[in-house]
């Protein structure tokens, strides 16, 4: 159920970016012909308001919006190419606007809730903070380890060893490597049941004394400082994605483009991080929603040809040129950076499944 409730709020990530395009392409004075939830084709006209027509479709992959003269050469009243310079920046910028709004929405209520501590020293009010959830999951279970041989499998709260409480992984490590080599008493819940079960540890540092890789699941409150949490950690993970992208770049001109693709996933990847989150809780996938509004935003203000961020950065090197854009030339950059990114999409997602399968 929330892995569905996942995909759902992706889809509303996109529609929320294209509602942006639409406001503002209104405030600006340029018609917007149609604003459709879904891709083509049409699967029913909602309403139609103020010459719009509001559509649902058939693919519910995201969402659109038709202006009037959506080229940059177009003259007549109400098109997007009779639009100033600064109307036409405004309507590209708003759907990235629109997306980073949206995050700090998010994690806002997140915030209120309690934030998933996932970053080393992520955004927080210290003086309006407060620990409201404090666990070890287990994450990875290697095959034949002490931690496999009791049961223990992916998502299973690891609470004691021994009389030690563990409420974090350096707490696990440390336990572990204090009765390395012995038996010891573990008790983990699984499914809502806790259970106990005795092992003896390895004596091996490098493969790990338990055969475990724990995942810390620590939710910090916040209460008046929620909103200024919610966009300090929108700027952080802002900063984080473009230093992300920076480094894959990096990696590609140095010729490690393999590693190059273990820093970005596509929607096999989206999927399959929603089904280990959901076993987490709702504020986990909330979470990642969040993160990938970010991811939207930043995307989007790359000069890469069909993004946003290409379509601002084509039609102001024309206009610091003084050369007409004519609609052909405008299809064709668009279009080779569609297939550029199709091409690129296509081999993320091939990457994702031998990476996850």
């Amino acid at each position: 159920m929330l892995i569905f409730l996942g995909l759902v709020l992706f889809v509303l990530l996109v529609v929320v970016h294209e509602f942006g395009h639409m406001i503002m392409a209104k405030k600006s004075g340029v018609e917007v012909e149609e604003f459709g939830i879904g891709f083509p084709p049409r699967a029913k006209l909602l309403t139609k308001k103020d010459g719009t027509e509001y559509t649902l479709n058939w693919l519910p992959l995201g969402g659109f919006v038709k202006l009037k003269g959506e080229y940059d050469s177009a003259t007549g009243k109400g098109t997007f190419g009779a639009a100033s310079f600064w109307n036409k920046t405004k309507i590209i910028l708003a759907g990235v606007l629109m997306n980073w709004l949206a995050a700090i929405i998010i994690f806002t209520i997140i915030a209120l809730i309690g934030m998933p501590q996932l970053i080393e020293n992520q955004f927080q009010i210290k003086n309006d903070s407060r620990v409201s959830k404090q666990e070890v999951l287990a994450g990875f279970v290697e095959e034949g380890s002490p931690a496999d041989s009791i049961g223990l499998t992916q998502g299973d709260r690891i609470v004691q060893i021994n009389d030690h409480q563990i409420l974090n992984s350096s707490d696990l490590r440390s336990t572990t490597k204090k009765f390395a080599g012995e038996s010891v008493d573990v008790r983990f819940v699984q499914g809502g049941q806790e259970i106990s079960k005795s092992v003896t540890l390895r004596n091996d540092e490098t493969k790990g004394n338990f055969g475990v890789a724990p995942a810390d699941n620590t939710l910090v409150r916040s209460t008046w400082s929620a909103p200024i949490v919610g966009v300090g950690t929108t700027v952080q993970f802002t900063a984080e994605t473009f230093k992300g992208l920076f480094n894959a770049v990096a990696n590609i001109f140095q010729g490690n483009a393999s590693k190059a693709g273990e820093a970005v996933t596509g929607p096999v990847g989206i999927i399959v991080v929603l089904k280990d989150l959901s076993n987490q809780g709702l504020v986990f996938v909330l979470f990642l929603i969040g993160v990938i509004s970010v991811s939207l935003a930043v995307m989007n203000t790359l000069p890469i040809p069909a993004l946003d961020g290409g379509r601002l950065f084509v039609m102001a090197i024309f206009k610091l040129l003084k050369k007409p854009l004519t609609k052909d030339l405008e299809e064709k950059i668009h279009g080779t950076g569609m297939a550029a990114l199709l091409i690129l999409a296509a081999l993320i997602t091939v990457l994702d499944v031998k990476r996850f399968f």
